[in-house]
């Protein structure tokens, strides 16, 4: 009877969100650029003030954000760190006019001398919250709705992209997510699919996994000969193995949320793999933030990804801290070849001594950070030589190799609903939880048409349809 209960109380739930988000939105769209520069800023985090119902503006700095009506007195937030944020009431807001932020830099040697007992260094800052995690991140179950956009192309063109809408239920800091975090996928909005083409290295790495067939040659394998089932299923193991969902947040690179499990990149020996240096403290929507530089330490950063050399790192990038209660707002973190025998595999397969990029940032909510968007970039080899007959040119072999070897993988996410009722997180987690990606579902244009979603860019639009002319495996 009270199982009978929660499924009512959450199926109304859920149509009661539905319907207020379908039938009472109003569109805000626009462009943000820096005033001095007037070059778009990209990243710049639009949002309601006290809600969880915000976007990011993408590499244009162009952004689109769904609000219910009975927020339209609400004010509109648009910040970035290093400017002054921009407040309006929702109804008040102009779509025809661009927002220009202007520069904001808290003066470094004025705040250093007060008379307060804190941290100078970037390494005791950046210790100082760590230490500060489990006051400052979600210490009970929540639930997160958002929107995923996965991309991969070459040189050339797009090869893969979808995009959904998906649920993420995290236990709480406390707790390892590796065992307890949860991923479902609920809605499809786009699904094109090239990889069929070229991604024969998938094929023979799963082949070796898994038949353990020494003489096996990649070279000797064909595409006419290889069904189209067998290349998805590698297709989809591979995805899994590099860069799934799951691995991005139960993996290493979810720093901060996975800072307190086994051999994790910021847990007790954060300082052996990196270095802090404090560069300056700004200035993020009314409240000072440190800028910290991330730099190497004495030890390589190894990912330990099974069956990959992943290893052989050095760390670079950026963390914001706030200056009032160490809370980590932002990382930008890259992984970069430093041994010889990382040197040598990333210039040979991919080009590039830059192996992994991610942002991350976080939004503040009933005084926790949660995630709040993610970006993640990796190049992934999908070819490992010629197979062809034909006499080519050494112009043509370079092109080849420069341009279809591997994939430049992109997963971007955005967080715009955050659930803390214990009733409704109890009533979902008794149901399935699926995490493919790859799953078909049917379209319904009435979600989409009111989900927060990142715009794409325009470059981004253009090749997208071409991709959705061309798709063939999971097109819809």
């Amino acid at each position: 009877m009270i199982k009978s209960q929660l499924t009512k109380q959450f199926i109304t739930y859920c149509f009661c969100v539905f319907s207020m988000v379908s039938f009472s939105q109003t569109e805000l769209k626009n462009k943000i650029v820096d005033f001095t520069t007037l070059m778009p800023i990209e990243s710049a985090s639009i949002y309601i003030k006290n809600t969880t119902i915000g976007t990011v503006s993408n590499e244009d700095g162009k952004f689109v954000l769904q609000v219910a009506k009975e927020l339209q007195s609400d004010t509109l937030i648009i910040s970035s760190i290093g400017y002054k944020s921009f407040k309006i009431p929702v109804n008040e807001f102009d779509n025809s006019e661009e927002v220009y932020l202007e520069e904001d830099i808290a003066a470094l040697d004025e705040i250093i001398l007060v008379a307060e007992n804190r941290p100078k260094t970037g390494n005791d800052i950046v210790l100082k919250a760590i230490e500060k995690l489990s006051e400052n991140l979600p210490d009970s179950a929540y639930i997160q709705k958002g929107f995923l956009r996965h991309k991969e192309r070459n040189a050339k063109e797009f090869k893969w992209l979808i995009e959904s809408a998906i649920t993420v239920y995290d236990s709480g800091y406390s707790v390892p997510s590796e065992n307890h975090l949860k991923i479902n996928v609920d809605q499809v909005r786009k699904s094109y699919d090239l990889r069929d083409v070229d991604s024969i290295f998938s094929y023979y790495s799963y082949l070796k996994r898994y038949e353990n067939n020494r003489k096996l040659k990649a070279k000797n394998l064909k595409r006419d000969t290889i069904k189209t089932a067998s290349l998805v299923k590698a297709i989809k193991w591979n995805d899994t193995r590099v860069n799934g969902l799951e691995n991005l947040f139960k993996g290493k690179l979810n720093l901060i949320r996975n800072s307190n499990t086994a051999k994790t990149l910021f847990g007790d020996d954060i300082l052996e793999k990196h270095q802090f240096k404090l560069d300056t403290v700004l200035v993020d929507n009314d409240r000072k933030i440190y800028k910290i530089q991330i730099s190497e330490g004495k030890e390589y950063v190894d990912l330990e990804t099974k069956g990959i050399f992943n290893g052989g790192y050095h760390a670079k990038g950026w963390v914001y801290i706030y200056w009032d209660n160490y809370a980590i707002k932002k990382i930008e973190y890259e992984l970069v070849a430093a041994s010889d025998a990382q040197k040598t595999r990333s210039k040979t397969l991919f080009g590039t001594q830059v192996n992994h990029k991610l942002v991350m940032t976080y939004m503040e909510y009933n005084d926790k950070m949660y995630p709040n968007y993610i970006y993640y970039e990796t190049p992934k080899l999908v070819n490992v030589g010629l197979k062809t007959t034909e006499k080519l040119t050494e112009e043509e072999k370079a092109k080849y190799y420069n341009e279809e070897r591997f994939y430049y993988t992109i997963q971007e996410i955005l967080f715009s609903d955050i659930i803390e009722d214990d009733q409704i997180i109890a009533e979902a987690l008794n149901t399935k939880w699926d995490a493919d990606i790859f799953a078909p579902k049917p379209y319904d244009k009435a979600f989409w048409k009111n989900y927060n979603i990142i715009l794409e860019s325009e470059e981004d639009e253009q090749l997208i349809k071409d991709l959705s002319k061309r798709a063939s495996l999971f097109k819809q």
